[in-house]
């Protein structure tokens, strides 16, 4: 029997359905990074739109999905969340086809927020399903191997979309989403194969009762969801806090993307070039690091031990890159490097804690709801938080930066009692996350 090499074990997963999770995660990000990169140019220069027009678009798309969270989760729990999934996708593989047909802003503001309706119910799905074909012990540790191979996928597909936009040619930049609609239909197909999560999981606690002879184990009955189904989603009031307060925790992608390479290139003498050893950093430690980053982070102890290290982390990057004002030549480079791959040391660890409570503080059977729920936050923040953050950092320097580093470390103190709020009520209604018949 030919045996994998032990540095290459540890790369993959060990669950055959991670696997299988993470080969899709790959393609998935392959096909949304080749038009991802390139969709600011494709707006501007095919459709013809004016850099204020996609901002403004962008944020219509960004309410759109802030009132379409919730509901369109209770769809992915009331009709299955991998058939909502693997609908989402085939949704977003036809919209990618339908870009040639666009002209003019109103088009664009309806393309986008179909795209958001689309993956608001695929991305509960997506959430509620990699949390149910896992065992409890195991949830964590997957969602880093898959988060790791979104990583290569992303950068896979920023490569090809480099290439393509590196040509400037119209006619090339016009096939993107052609390429992404093709990659993405695969990536529907893929969806739509996998097991589901009930036979899966009474599977694999059979198997060892066969071969002790103990006991047999069969497959959960199917209960009428009314009889087993808690509160909705947003009567548990610790969880709403929760998932509020870790989208604050999250703000590392707003430093990442936004605030950090506009100070670069405003506040600081580095040369432009240094963002692409920023990004290219970034993307290298999150495929290398995330799963060891997760370790221990499967019960909310840990999920909330991950919070304290992000927040570390966050508040040492708040301070490094802000001396960057003040630094020259090579020590700004040195500095900013340092003070972004801090960041993405928060992310590793916010991301781990996130799924941990996700998880460990979802009704089995309204997991698609609690994804819509857990998304509110993270789309308060993503509405609020460029902004803002940009106009604490560039236009207040060092004391803008001293005033973000203090709201994280408020949002992850509150954190900590809204989590055991959120603990709390599923106690009281007998809701065991454990529970894989979603």
């Amino acid at each position: 029997m030919r045996t994998v090499p032990t540095w290459l074990t540890r790369m993959l997963p060990e669950h055959p359905v991670a696997r299988r999770l993470s080969a899709q995660s790959i393609l998935f990000a392959l096909g949304d990074g080749v038009f991802t990169t390139g969709n600011a140019v494709y707006f501007t220069q095919i459709i013809g739109l004016s850099a204020a027009q996609v901002g403004l678009g962008l944020s219509i798309s960004g309410v759109v999905a802030l009132c379409l969270s919730v509901p369109l989760g209770k769809v992915a729990d009331r009709y299955g969340a991998r058939r909502m999934w693997a609908l989402g996708a085939s949704l977003e593989a036809v919209l990618y086809l339908s870009y040639p047909a666009i002209h003019g802003f109103a088009a664009f503001v309806a393309l986008l927020a179909a795209f958001t309706a689309v993956n608001s119910v695929g991305g509960a799905g997506r959430g509620a399903y990699s949390i149910a074909i896992f065992p409890r012990a195991e949830r964590v540790r997957n969602q880093a191997f898959l988060r790791s191979a979104l990583n290569i996928g992303f950068t896979l597909g920023a490569l090809i979309s480099g290439l393509a936009l590196a040509s400037d040619n119209h006619d090339v930049i016009r096939w993107l989403p052609v390429v992404t609609a093709l990659l993405l239909g695969l990536n529907a197909g893929l969806i739509s194969r996998l097991p589901d999560p009930r036979a899966q999981l009474a599977g694999e606690a059979a198997e060892p009762a066969r071969e002790m002879a103990e006991e047999t184990v069969e497959p959960p009955e199917a209960v009428p969801m009314a009889t087993q189904t808690g509160p909705k989603a947003l009567k548990n009031k610790g969880f709403v806090a929760t998932a509020v307060l870790s989208g604050i925790n999250g703000t590392h992608w707003i430093l990442l993307t936004v605030v950090i390479p506009l100070w670069l290139v405003e506040r600081t003498d580095a040369p432009h070039w240094t963002l692409a050893w920023l990004f290219a950093t970034n993307t290298v430690l999150c495929v290398l690091f995330q799963v060891p980053a997760a370790r221990g982070m499967n019960n909310l102890t840990g999920a909330l031990r991950g919070v304290r290290l992000a927040t570390a982390f966050m508040v040492a990057s708040c301070a490094i890159v802000a001396v960057t004002g003040d630094t020259i030549g090579w020590v700004s480079v040195v500095l900013l490097l340092v003070g972004h791959m801090t960041v993405t040391g928060a992310e590793l660890f916010e991301s781990a804690a996130t799924w941990g409570f996700v998880a460990e503080l979802s009704d089995p059977q309204r997991r698609g709801e609690y994804q819509g729920v857990w998304g509110l936050g993270g789309r308060l923040t993503n509405i609020a938080g460029p902004a803002a953050y940009t106009w604490l950092a560039l236009d207040h320097g060092t004391l803008g930066w001293a005033v973000i580093a203090v709201t994280i470390v408020v949002g992850a103190t509150l954190l900590h009692p809204a989590v055991r709020s959120a603990e709390r009520f599923l106690a009281t209604h007998a809701l065991d996350p454990s529970n894989a018949t979603a």
